[in-house]
Protein backbone atom coordinates (compact mmCIF):
# COMPACT_ATOMS: atom_id res chain seq x y z
CA UNK A 1 0.00 0.00 0.00
CA UNK A 2 1.53 3.36 -1.00
CA UNK A 3 1.97 5.95 1.70
CA UNK A 4 -0.01 9.14 1.50
CA UNK A 5 -0.68 11.97 3.88
CA UNK A 6 -3.64 14.22 4.61
CA UNK A 7 -2.12 17.49 5.67
CA UNK A 8 -2.35 21.17 4.87
CA UNK A 9 1.15 22.09 6.03
CA UNK A 10 4.72 20.92 5.78
CA UNK A 11 5.43 17.92 8.02
CA UNK A 12 7.86 19.88 10.17
CA UNK A 13 5.09 22.26 11.26
CA UNK A 14 3.15 19.57 13.14
CA UNK A 15 3.78 18.65 16.76
CA UNK A 16 3.20 15.01 15.97
CA UNK A 17 1.91 12.48 13.48
CA UNK A 18 -0.82 9.88 13.40
CA UNK A 19 0.04 6.95 11.14
CA UNK A 20 -2.83 4.71 10.10
CA UNK A 21 -2.33 1.32 8.45
CA UNK A 22 -5.30 0.74 6.14
CA UNK A 23 -4.05 -2.71 5.19
CA UNK A 24 -4.18 -3.63 8.89
CA UNK A 25 -7.84 -2.58 9.03
CA UNK A 26 -8.55 -4.80 6.05
CA UNK A 27 -6.63 -7.69 7.62
CA UNK A 28 -8.58 -7.35 10.86
CA UNK A 29 -11.85 -7.47 8.92
CA UNK A 30 -10.69 -10.57 7.06
CA UNK A 31 -9.63 -12.22 10.32
CA UNK A 32 -13.12 -11.71 11.76
CA UNK A 33 -14.83 -12.77 8.54
CA UNK A 34 -12.91 -16.02 8.57
CA UNK A 35 -14.37 -16.85 12.00
CA UNK A 36 -17.88 -16.89 10.54
CA UNK A 37 -19.83 -19.64 8.86
CA UNK A 38 -20.26 -19.32 5.13
CA UNK A 39 -23.76 -17.85 5.36
CA UNK A 40 -22.95 -15.08 7.88
CA UNK A 41 -22.01 -11.65 6.56
CA UNK A 42 -19.26 -9.59 8.16
CA UNK A 43 -20.23 -5.91 8.13
CA UNK A 44 -18.24 -3.02 9.61
CA UNK A 45 -19.06 -0.30 12.12
CA UNK A 46 -17.41 2.83 10.77
CA UNK A 47 -18.99 5.48 12.98
CA UNK A 48 -17.11 8.31 14.72
CA UNK A 49 -14.88 8.82 11.68
CA UNK A 50 -14.07 5.10 11.66
CA UNK A 51 -13.09 5.27 15.34
CA UNK A 52 -10.77 8.15 14.53
CA UNK A 53 -9.04 6.44 11.61
CA UNK A 54 -10.77 8.41 8.83
CA UNK A 55 -14.13 7.28 7.53
CA UNK A 56 -13.48 7.73 3.81
CA UNK A 57 -10.09 6.02 3.77
CA UNK A 58 -11.13 3.19 6.08
CA UNK A 59 -14.39 2.68 4.22
CA UNK A 60 -12.62 2.32 0.88
CA UNK A 61 -10.09 -0.11 2.37
CA UNK A 62 -12.83 -2.26 3.86
CA UNK A 63 -14.89 -2.21 0.67
CA UNK A 64 -11.84 -3.27 -1.34
CA UNK A 65 -11.35 -6.13 1.14
CA UNK A 66 -14.89 -7.36 0.45
CA UNK A 67 -17.05 -5.61 3.05
CA UNK A 68 -20.38 -4.49 1.63
CA UNK A 69 -22.45 -3.42 4.66
CA UNK A 70 -21.52 -0.52 6.93
CA UNK A 71 -22.94 0.93 10.14
CA UNK A 72 -22.59 4.56 11.14
CA UNK A 73 -24.27 6.48 13.96
CA UNK A 74 -25.87 9.65 12.59
CA UNK A 75 -27.26 10.71 9.20
CA UNK A 76 -24.39 13.08 8.41
CA UNK A 77 -21.93 10.18 8.74
CA UNK A 78 -24.12 8.12 6.42
CA UNK A 79 -24.28 10.82 3.77
CA UNK A 80 -20.52 11.37 3.88
CA UNK A 81 -19.89 7.65 3.50
CA UNK A 82 -22.33 7.40 0.61
CA UNK A 83 -20.20 9.87 -1.37
CA UNK A 84 -17.22 7.51 -1.32
CA UNK A 85 -19.10 4.18 -1.32
CA UNK A 86 -21.98 4.58 -3.77
CA UNK A 87 -22.70 0.84 -3.90
CA UNK A 88 -22.48 -0.01 -0.20
CA UNK A 89 -25.34 -0.84 2.13
CA UNK A 90 -25.30 1.81 4.86
CA UNK A 91 -27.25 1.70 8.13
CA UNK A 92 -27.60 4.64 10.54
CA UNK A 93 -27.67 3.21 14.05
CA UNK A 94 -29.15 6.26 15.78
CA UNK A 95 -32.34 5.83 13.85
CA UNK A 96 -34.89 8.10 12.28
CA UNK A 97 -34.46 11.64 13.54
CA UNK A 98 -37.40 13.98 12.83
CA UNK A 99 -37.35 15.46 9.37
CA UNK A 100 -34.84 13.01 7.92
CA UNK A 101 -36.99 10.56 5.94
CA UNK A 102 -36.47 12.26 2.58
CA UNK A 103 -32.68 12.32 3.07
CA UNK A 104 -32.62 8.60 3.86
CA UNK A 105 -34.70 7.76 0.81
CA UNK A 106 -32.84 10.07 -1.58
CA UNK A 107 -29.44 8.62 -0.71
CA UNK A 108 -30.40 5.01 -0.06
CA UNK A 109 -29.55 5.10 3.64
CA UNK A 110 -31.21 2.56 5.92
CA UNK A 111 -32.29 3.82 9.37
CA UNK A 112 -32.15 1.41 12.29
CA UNK A 113 -35.62 2.02 13.69
CA UNK A 114 -35.25 2.04 17.47
CA UNK A 115 -38.61 3.15 18.83
CA UNK A 116 -42.31 2.64 18.22
CA UNK A 117 -42.61 6.22 16.92
CA UNK A 118 -39.78 5.73 14.43
CA UNK A 119 -41.18 2.44 13.23
CA UNK A 120 -44.73 3.78 12.73
CA UNK A 121 -43.41 6.85 10.88
CA UNK A 122 -41.43 4.63 8.50
CA UNK A 123 -44.38 2.30 8.03
CA UNK A 124 -46.62 5.28 7.16
CA UNK A 125 -44.12 6.36 4.49
CA UNK A 126 -44.10 2.84 3.05
CA UNK A 127 -47.91 2.69 3.05
CA UNK A 128 -48.18 6.07 1.30
CA UNK A 129 -45.79 4.90 -1.42
CA UNK A 130 -47.25 1.40 -1.60
CA UNK A 131 -43.82 -0.18 -1.25
CA UNK A 132 -41.29 -1.29 1.34
CA UNK A 133 -38.32 1.01 1.87
CA UNK A 134 -35.17 -0.53 3.30
CA UNK A 135 -34.62 -0.22 7.06
CA UNK A 136 -33.65 -2.28 10.10
CA UNK A 137 -35.64 -2.76 13.29
CA UNK A 138 -33.87 -2.68 16.65
CA UNK A 139 -35.23 -4.61 19.61
CA UNK A 140 -33.97 -3.97 23.13
CA UNK A 141 -32.93 -7.21 24.84
CA UNK A 142 -31.66 -5.63 28.03
CA UNK A 143 -29.29 -2.72 27.49
CA UNK A 144 -32.16 -0.21 27.78
CA UNK A 145 -30.92 2.29 25.25
CA UNK A 146 -32.42 2.23 21.76
CA UNK A 147 -34.80 -0.46 20.62
CA UNK A 148 -38.43 -1.50 20.83
CA UNK A 149 -39.38 -3.43 23.91
CA UNK A 150 -39.81 -7.15 23.25
CA UNK A 151 -43.58 -6.80 23.59
CA UNK A 152 -43.69 -3.84 21.16
CA UNK A 153 -41.49 -5.71 18.74
CA UNK A 154 -43.57 -8.89 18.75
CA UNK A 155 -46.91 -7.09 18.61
CA UNK A 156 -45.91 -4.83 15.75
CA UNK A 157 -44.07 -7.27 13.52
CA UNK A 158 -46.83 -9.88 13.80
CA UNK A 159 -49.54 -7.38 12.82
CA UNK A 160 -49.74 -7.52 9.04
CA UNK A 161 -52.30 -4.70 8.83
CA UNK A 162 -50.05 -2.42 10.87
CA UNK A 163 -46.86 -3.34 8.99
CA UNK A 164 -48.46 -2.85 5.58
CA UNK A 165 -45.93 -3.32 2.78
CA UNK A 166 -42.91 -2.76 5.06
CA UNK A 167 -40.59 -5.75 5.49
CA UNK A 168 -37.41 -5.01 7.50
CA UNK A 169 -34.10 -5.80 5.89
CA UNK A 170 -32.53 -6.60 9.27
CA UNK A 171 -33.58 -7.34 12.85
CA UNK A 172 -30.97 -6.44 15.41
CA UNK A 173 -30.11 -5.98 19.07
CA UNK A 174 -26.99 -5.00 20.99
CA UNK A 175 -25.00 -6.78 23.70
CA UNK A 176 -24.64 -4.98 27.03
CA UNK A 177 -21.76 -7.04 28.46
CA UNK A 178 -19.97 -8.50 25.47
CA UNK A 179 -16.57 -7.37 26.73
CA UNK A 180 -16.97 -9.83 29.63
CA UNK A 181 -18.01 -13.09 27.94
CA UNK A 182 -18.81 -14.93 31.17
CA UNK A 183 -21.39 -12.36 32.21
CA UNK A 184 -24.85 -13.92 32.58
CA UNK A 185 -26.34 -11.03 30.62
CA UNK A 186 -24.86 -12.35 27.37
CA UNK A 187 -26.77 -15.62 27.53
CA UNK A 188 -29.94 -13.83 28.67
CA UNK A 189 -29.80 -11.49 25.67
CA UNK A 190 -28.90 -14.27 23.26
CA UNK A 191 -31.83 -16.42 24.35
CA UNK A 192 -34.29 -13.52 24.36
CA UNK A 193 -33.18 -12.32 20.93
CA UNK A 194 -33.45 -15.80 19.49
CA UNK A 195 -36.90 -16.33 21.03
CA UNK A 196 -38.52 -13.09 19.89
CA UNK A 197 -37.01 -13.09 16.39
CA UNK A 198 -37.55 -16.77 15.61
CA UNK A 199 -41.05 -16.16 14.14
CA UNK A 200 -39.35 -13.78 11.69
CA UNK A 201 -36.26 -15.88 10.96
CA UNK A 202 -36.77 -15.30 7.24
CA UNK A 203 -35.47 -11.77 7.90
CA UNK A 204 -31.68 -11.48 8.48
CA UNK A 205 -30.73 -11.06 12.14
CA UNK A 206 -27.78 -9.42 13.89
CA UNK A 207 -26.68 -9.42 17.54
CA UNK A 208 -22.88 -9.46 17.53
CA UNK A 209 -20.59 -6.46 17.82
CA UNK A 210 -16.80 -7.02 17.96
CA UNK A 211 -17.04 -8.94 21.22
CA UNK A 212 -19.95 -11.05 20.03
CA UNK A 213 -18.07 -11.86 16.85
CA UNK A 214 -15.16 -13.17 18.90
CA UNK A 215 -17.31 -15.01 21.46
CA UNK A 216 -18.67 -17.71 19.20
CA UNK A 217 -20.99 -18.73 16.39
CA UNK A 218 -24.12 -18.83 18.54
CA UNK A 219 -23.96 -15.02 18.61
CA UNK A 220 -23.37 -14.57 14.88
CA UNK A 221 -26.80 -15.16 13.29
CA UNK A 222 -26.87 -13.72 9.75
CA UNK A 223 -24.67 -10.64 10.13
CA UNK A 224 -22.04 -9.40 12.56
CA UNK A 225 -21.07 -5.75 12.84
CA UNK A 226 -17.61 -5.41 14.42
CA UNK A 227 -16.24 -1.98 15.25
CA UNK A 228 -13.42 -1.55 17.77
CA UNK A 229 -11.72 -4.80 16.73
CA UNK A 230 -11.31 -3.58 13.15
CA UNK A 231 -9.15 -0.74 14.43
CA UNK A 232 -6.92 -2.89 16.61
CA UNK A 233 -8.82 -2.30 19.85
CA UNK A 234 -9.43 -4.89 22.55
CA UNK A 235 -13.03 -6.07 22.39
CA UNK A 236 -12.82 -8.62 25.21
CA UNK A 237 -11.29 -7.72 28.54
CA UNK A 238 -8.50 -9.64 30.26
CA UNK A 239 -7.60 -11.78 27.26
CA UNK A 240 -4.85 -11.51 24.64
CA UNK A 241 -5.94 -9.22 21.84
CA UNK A 242 -5.83 -11.09 18.50
CA UNK A 243 -6.24 -7.96 16.39
CA UNK A 244 -3.45 -6.22 14.51
CA UNK A 245 -2.51 -2.67 15.62
CA UNK A 246 -3.79 -0.09 13.17
CA UNK A 247 -2.64 3.30 14.47
CA UNK A 248 0.55 4.82 15.78
CA UNK A 249 0.68 8.22 17.46
CA UNK A 250 4.06 9.90 17.70
CA UNK A 251 4.80 13.31 19.18
CA UNK A 252 7.87 15.51 19.01
CA UNK A 253 10.24 16.28 21.85
CA UNK A 254 10.37 20.06 22.34
CA UNK A 255 12.98 20.32 25.08
CA UNK A 256 15.02 18.08 27.40
CA UNK A 257 15.74 19.40 30.88
CA UNK A 258 17.02 18.34 34.28
CA UNK A 259 14.79 18.34 37.37
CA UNK A 260 16.46 18.30 40.80
CA UNK A 261 15.37 15.75 43.38
CA UNK A 262 12.51 17.12 45.45
CA UNK A 263 11.16 19.53 42.80
CA UNK A 264 7.64 19.10 41.50
CA UNK A 265 6.54 18.64 37.90
CA UNK A 266 3.52 20.02 36.08
CA UNK A 267 0.24 21.66 37.00
CA UNK A 268 -0.87 21.24 40.58
CA UNK A 269 2.61 20.13 41.69
CA UNK A 270 1.23 16.61 41.98
CA UNK A 271 4.40 14.68 41.11
CA UNK A 272 7.64 15.12 43.04
CA UNK A 273 10.98 14.00 41.64
CA UNK A 274 12.21 11.22 43.91
CA UNK A 275 15.69 11.41 42.36
CA UNK A 276 17.47 13.75 39.95
CA UNK A 277 15.53 13.36 36.71
CA UNK A 278 16.00 14.11 33.05
CA UNK A 279 12.67 15.06 31.50
CA UNK A 280 11.50 15.42 27.92
CA UNK A 281 8.68 17.87 27.26
CA UNK A 282 6.61 16.50 24.38
CA UNK A 283 4.11 18.25 22.09
CA UNK A 284 1.00 16.21 22.91
CA UNK A 285 -1.77 16.84 25.39
CA UNK A 286 -5.44 16.31 25.99
CA UNK A 287 -6.25 18.53 22.98
CA UNK A 288 -4.61 15.75 20.96
CA UNK A 289 -6.55 12.95 22.60
CA UNK A 290 -4.24 12.02 25.49
CA UNK A 291 -6.68 11.74 28.34
CA UNK A 292 -5.87 13.76 31.47
CA UNK A 293 -6.72 10.72 33.58
CA UNK A 294 -3.44 9.11 32.48
CA UNK A 295 -1.50 11.73 34.47
CA UNK A 296 0.79 10.65 37.31
CA UNK A 297 1.14 11.91 40.87
CA UNK A 298 3.03 10.98 44.02
CA UNK A 299 0.16 8.61 44.81
CA UNK A 300 -0.22 6.76 41.52
CA UNK A 301 1.66 6.04 38.28
CA UNK A 302 0.48 7.44 34.98
CA UNK A 303 0.72 6.24 31.43
CA UNK A 304 3.90 5.94 29.43
CA UNK A 305 5.44 6.42 26.00
CA UNK A 306 8.12 4.44 24.21
CA UNK A 307 11.39 5.81 22.83
CA UNK A 308 13.53 3.41 20.84
CA UNK A 309 12.28 0.43 22.83
CA UNK A 310 12.65 2.21 26.17
CA UNK A 311 9.71 2.96 28.43
CA UNK A 312 9.32 6.64 29.36
CA UNK A 313 6.72 7.21 32.11
CA UNK A 314 4.48 10.28 32.09
CA UNK A 315 5.37 12.61 34.96
CA UNK A 316 2.77 14.94 36.44
CA UNK A 317 -0.41 16.09 34.83
CA UNK A 318 -1.13 15.83 31.15
CA UNK A 319 -1.90 19.37 30.08
CA UNK A 320 -3.67 20.78 27.07
CA UNK A 321 -0.73 20.92 24.67
CA UNK A 322 2.13 19.00 26.25
CA UNK A 323 3.25 16.24 28.57
CA UNK A 324 6.45 15.54 30.48
CA UNK A 325 8.20 12.18 30.17
CA UNK A 326 10.85 10.67 32.42
CA UNK A 327 13.77 9.92 30.08
CA UNK A 328 16.40 9.51 32.80
CA UNK A 329 17.06 5.92 31.78
CA UNK A 330 16.73 6.42 28.02
CA UNK A 331 20.01 6.64 26.07
CA UNK A 332 20.98 10.23 25.30
CA UNK A 333 21.17 9.75 21.53
CA UNK A 334 17.44 8.84 21.44
CA UNK A 335 16.31 11.93 23.32
CA UNK A 336 16.86 14.89 21.05
CA UNK A 337 14.92 18.04 20.31
CA UNK A 338 12.56 17.27 17.43
CA UNK A 339 12.76 13.47 17.87
CA UNK A 340 9.54 11.47 17.91
CA UNK A 341 8.24 9.38 20.82
CA UNK A 342 5.57 6.70 20.45
CA UNK A 343 2.50 7.62 22.47
CA UNK A 344 0.34 4.82 21.08
CA UNK A 345 0.98 2.04 18.62
CA UNK A 346 2.51 -1.42 18.36
CA UNK A 347 4.51 -0.85 21.57
CA UNK A 348 1.87 1.10 23.53
CA UNK A 349 -1.54 -0.58 23.23
CA UNK A 350 -4.57 1.69 23.36
CA UNK A 351 -6.15 -0.59 25.97
CA UNK A 352 -3.08 -0.33 28.22
CA UNK A 353 -2.90 3.43 27.94
CA UNK A 354 -6.64 3.69 28.54
CA UNK A 355 -6.35 1.64 31.72
CA UNK A 356 -4.20 4.31 33.31
CA UNK A 357 -6.95 6.82 32.61
CA UNK A 358 -9.59 4.42 33.95
CA UNK A 359 -11.36 4.30 30.60
CA UNK A 360 -11.43 2.14 27.45
CA UNK A 361 -9.62 2.25 24.14
CA UNK A 362 -12.77 3.45 22.33
CA UNK A 363 -12.36 6.83 24.01
CA UNK A 364 -8.69 7.05 23.10
CA UNK A 365 -9.02 6.04 19.48
CA UNK A 366 -11.95 8.32 18.69
CA UNK A 367 -10.16 11.43 19.95
CA UNK A 368 -6.55 10.93 18.89
CA UNK A 369 -4.36 13.20 16.86
CA UNK A 370 -6.76 15.95 15.88
CA UNK A 371 -3.83 18.37 15.41
CA UNK A 372 -1.30 15.87 14.13
CA UNK A 373 -0.23 15.16 10.60
CA UNK A 374 -2.26 12.21 9.39
CA UNK A 375 -0.33 9.66 7.33
CA UNK A 376 -1.71 6.51 5.70
CA UNK A 377 1.10 3.99 5.56
CA UNK A 378 2.16 0.63 7.01
CA UNK A 379 3.21 0.81 10.66
CA UNK A 380 6.93 0.49 11.29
Amino acid sequence: MPSHTENAFHSDLYGGRLTIDLDAIARNWSYLKNRLSGSTECAAAIKADAYGMGQAAAGKALFDAGCRTFFVAVPTEALSLRKVLPDAVIYALNGLLPGTVDHYLEHGIRPVLGSHDELTEWIDVCKSAGQSFDAAVHVDTGIHRLGLSPDEFSATLSNADLMGPFVPKLLMSHLACGSTPDHVMNIHQLELFREITEPHAHIPRSLANSAGTLMGQEFHFDLVRPGIALYGGQAIEDTPNPMTPVAKVEARIMIVRDVPEGDTIGYGARHTANRPLRNAVVAAGYADGLLRGASSSDDRPGGFAMIGGHRAPILGRISMDMITLDVTDVPDHLVKRGAFVEMLGPNVAAADLAAYAETIDYEYLTSLGQRFERIYAPLT
